[in-house]
């Protein structure tokens, strides 16, 4: 392994900061908790640990792959820059008059999300384009003028500039750009017609409002970060992984941090996509659970689903429409409050609740001795014999027992006048059916049948909980990857080099013209292509090409990829037939009598990784050497149960174990509860099979 082979993954969670190194000698991981006053600190810490366990030098890592949760996280919390948006006349009460749906019907004390801007910090301007671009009513350049002294006058750190139909002609955004840069050279601008140039004014406003509000800080971040890893030898180029689930260079991110909001999730995808290529399996559902929360996700043919919209900072932290919506390319995915640090609470009815505040690192669960006083998951964990208290996080971290039923105890079993056991095991079945019926809800919406599928579990908590959550959803196998507590960091390091460019284009299929598109698709080609070819140079790439689409009369579109190649009048039977194609794999049928329409483009350019090699099922041949025996908690018995402790380096290929089994490894442990066996895979995957099947 060359010098330039040897690559750095760090993501960056609520709770832990994972780092997975790649070297000659196989793959150096640690877990440290999260610096949330200088999240760089803990990345360099964890880099010289798995840099150390390596036997590598600072100097001698070639690349750094970045994914942070820093954009959602100023997002929820409110703390970015004070931001001004510019908009067209009439339309600046958009992004508060929302879609006007209700998320919660019978609310009466209903809390809509606050926008980003407040009212008396969004401007107008009397210009006007029509949506096929043309200008209605031209921007005179005094105005823009005046509008950029206003700004600057208004002592504004960033700048959103969103006006309407900009996406089909950015002459007027470009002109008040100009005007700002002229009189502001370091202030921040975003412009909707590079962030999102899609149709729909609500989404597109608040993507480039987001995409401003965030700018400086995550720019002076990743500038703080480039220094850091400088100071310490580390030369190696930066790149982040977008939430799209590709990588793209620290200076791209630093100009356009919304493609930023779910890269952590998205490096978990891709480690569990890669897993379910190698295995041979079409449908896995992915379970992603670190120390705040818990993500599900749809795996199918080998990639995640993808969408491109997704909305965040919601008022109800885990309920659909009660954030804000944007719109950039996104792994598609599920997310409650269920994580290790997920805090346990009785509601005013006397139930227990789980999350979705979290503990987070600072000050953490009440067992890691660092002043935390209420009970979480991970309390609830120890409580009941699933963690060891003198290895976790391989010895890093020792955790109190006595801590842990003390939480439990003055927070829930006194009040209820329940054993610390019984609330112990309350938590973990609460926030275990949480996490299920979410599963449940994500396969409906998607019209498939979770029974069918199998499950990959990686994150810091997913092992300890995927067999229950599997024996509550039905499923029958489970994977266990190698390296699954630090699962996203090991992702980045997998991610191809990609970049989303999208178009808004509206066109009838009756009006179909080919010559726009083509010139469309060329502009966005290039667009992708650079950024592309920054990252990889000269190395081979492929092109996926979406259109979005509907029937007339209807408010939302479709994805229906398409070949990638010029259009040419008589194109558009081939182009109904995959819109229909598309429509009836999600609906069950198509509409006569309705004509179809193009509302955005999408094309992705990323580059070529070579497929994992095939692994071939083992069904187990010899019994794994047993460490000791330990009682834990067996949820669907619900009882203690004498379990065999395995060490992970004991199940090799073949080996086998019988539930109940704790299996256990630095970052995580694995139960197998009693309905399950586990058996080692040639790839170093333990394949979880329930008992009863042959």
């Amino acid at each position: 392994m060359n010098m330039s082979d040897i690559r750095v993954g760090v993501d960056i969670g609520g709770t832990f900061t994972d780092v997975a190194l790649d070297h000659a000698g196989g793959m150096a991981t640690c877990k440290v908790l999260t610096d949330y006053a200088e999240p760089e600190r803990a990345i360099l810490q964890g880099i010289e640990t798995a840099a150390q366990k390596a036997n590598v030098a600072l100097s001698d890592i070639g690349q750094v792959i970045h994914g942070t949760t820093l954009v959602t996280n100023a997002l929820i919390e409110r703390r970015g820059a004070k931001t001004a948006f510019i908009t067209t006349e009439g339309f600046r009460d958009v992004i508060e008059m929302r879609s006007e749906n209700r998320f919660e019907q019978y609310d009466l004390n209903l809390e809509l999300p606050k926008p980003l801007v407040p009212r008396k910090h969004r401007f107008t301007l009397n210009e006007r384009l029509g949506p096929q671009g043309e200008v209605l009513l031209a921007l005179d350049r005094l105005e823009a003028r005046a509008m950029a002294e206003r700004i600057v006058a208004g002592g504004f750190e960033a700048v959103a500039v969103g006006l309407m139909h900009a996406y089909a002609n950015n002459s007027h955004e470009t002109m008040m750009a100009e005007a700002l840069e002229e009189l502001a050279p370091d202030l921040s601008i975003s412009l909707s017609s590079v962030i999102s140039p899609q149709m729909r004014e609500l989404p597109r406003f608040n993507t480039v409002i987001a995409n401003a509000y965030v700018q400086p800080q995550v720019s002076a971040y990743l500038n703080r970060l480039v220094s850091k890893l400088r100071a310490s030898s580390i030369e190696a180029p930066v790149f982040m992984l977008h939430s799209g689930g590709g990588l793209i260079s620290v200076e791209t991110a630093s100009e356009q941090p919304v493609r930023l909001l779910e890269s952590g999730p998205a490096g978990g995808a891709i480690f569990a996509a890669e897993f379910a290529r190698a295995h041979g399996i079409d449908k896995v559902m992915s379970f992603d659970m670190g120390g705040t929360t818990a993500k599900i996700c749809l795996i199918e043919d080998g990639s995640p689903k993808t969408a491109n919209t997704f909305e965040v900072a919601r008022t109800y932290r885990f309920k659909k429409g009660s954030g804000m919506t944007v719109s950039t390319p996104v792994v598609e995915m599920v997310e409650i409050g269920a994580g290790g640090g997920s805090i346990a609470s009785i509601d005013t009815m006397g139930r227990i609740q789980v999350g979705p505040r979290s503990a987070a690192s600072e000050p953490g669960p009440a067992c890691y001795q660092r002043g935390g006083v209420e009970p979480t998951v991970t309390d609830s964990n120890l409580v009941l014999g699933r963690l060891d208290p003198d290895n976790f996080a391989g010895g890093a971290i020792p955790l109190s027992l006595s801590n842990a039923q003390n939480a439990l105890f003055d927070r829930i079993a006194g009040s209820q006048g329940i054993s610390v056991a019984e609330a112990a095991f309350g938590v973990t079945e609460m926030v275990d059916e949480n996490m299920a019926n979410a599963a449940r809800v994500h396969t409906v919406e998607n019209g498939r049948d979770i029974e069918h599928f199998t499950m990959i579990a990686f994150g810091g908590g997913a092992p300890l909980h995927a067999c229950r959550l599997c024996e509550k959803l039905g499923i029958r196998a489970l994977l266990v990857p190698p390296g699954a507590g630090v699962g996203s960091a090991i992702g980045f390091l997998r991610a191809p080099f990609s970049y989303e460019a999208t178009r808004g284009l509206f066109q009838t299929m009756s009006e179909f013209d080919a010559e726009a598109v083509n010139t469309a698709l060329s502009a966005m080609e290039v667009e992708a292509r650079d950024f592309v070819e920054a990252g990889i140079q000269g190395g081979r790439t492929t092109t996926k090409l979406t259109a979005f689409m509907r029937y007339s009369g209807q408010g939302w579109e479709i994805p229906v990829p398409l070949p990638h190649k010029p259009f040419a009048a008589g194109d558009e039977p081939a182009i109904l037939a995959a819109f229909e194609d598309a429509y009836r794999t999600l609906f069950g049928r198509t509409i006569d009598g309705l004509a179809p329409e193009i509302t955005n483009w999408s094309l992705i350019v990323e580059s070529l990784l070579p497929e994992p090699d095939a692994v071939h099922r083992q069904e187990g041949s010899a019994q794994a050497d047993i460490s000791r025996t330990r009682t834990i908690f067996d949820a669907a018995l619900r009882k203690d149960v004498e379990a065999k402790e395995v060490k992970r380096t004991a199940m090799s290929t073949g080996h086998i174990v019988e539930g109940p089994a704790v299996i256990i490894e630095a970052e995580t442990s694995t139960i197998v509860t009693s309905a399950y066996r586990a058996v080692g895979q040639s790839d170093g995957c333990l394949l979880l099979i329930r008992k009863d099947v042959k």
